[in-house]
């Protein structure tokens, strides 16, 4: 395991992970000009993280020129001093007709009492897509307020 980082911050992220429903996607456009956008996301194995978006929100036009992205999540409701977070670099892409991730989506999106979705619901020609965003590094806070490193690979 790489310096600094542990078992627990692996712990740490997954915890932060499964008890929030929202991520933070910051992206840039051609120009490298930031923006930020709240999204509800679900996935699976804590490394590739979706959700459904309309192509034409800034978010996603940002993507589709500079996929690159940070994510952090985090629970907006604790007293300041006391959150915890999870930060991520990631590179995302829009999918079409891949129904893995679509089951993905749709456990958390059952899970949480809300619709299952249908490929109708995200290709054309409906208004809305289906994106995937695999994160290549991830961070908790350490005691001290620094990014400890977590391990991407499956806790054993």
């Amino acid at each position: 395991m790489p310096s600094g980082m542990t078992h627990d911050s692996a712990a740490t992220a997954r915890a932060i992970i499964d008890a929030n429903s929202y991520m933070v996607l910051a992206t840039a456009d051609q120009a490298g000009l930031p923006w930020v956008s709240p999204v509800w996301f679900a996935t699976e194995d804590y490394r590739q993280f979706f959700w459904v978006s309309d192509p034409q929100r800034r978010h996603s036009w940002n993507l589709a020129v500079r996929p690159e992205l940070s994510i952090v999540i985090f629970d907006s409701t604790v007293a300041p001093g006391t959150g915890r977070a999870v930060y991520m670099s990631a590179v995302a892409d829009q999918l079409t007709g891949d129904d893995a991730a679509l089951r993905v989506f749709n456990a958390r999106s059952e899970a949480d009492g809300l619709r299952a979705w249908t490929p109708d619901d995200v290709q054309p020609p409906g208004r809305l897509r289906l994106y995937r965003a695999v994160a290549s590094e991830q961070w908790v806070l350490g005691e001290r307020d620094d990014r400890v490193p977590v391990s991407l690979a499956p806790l054993p």
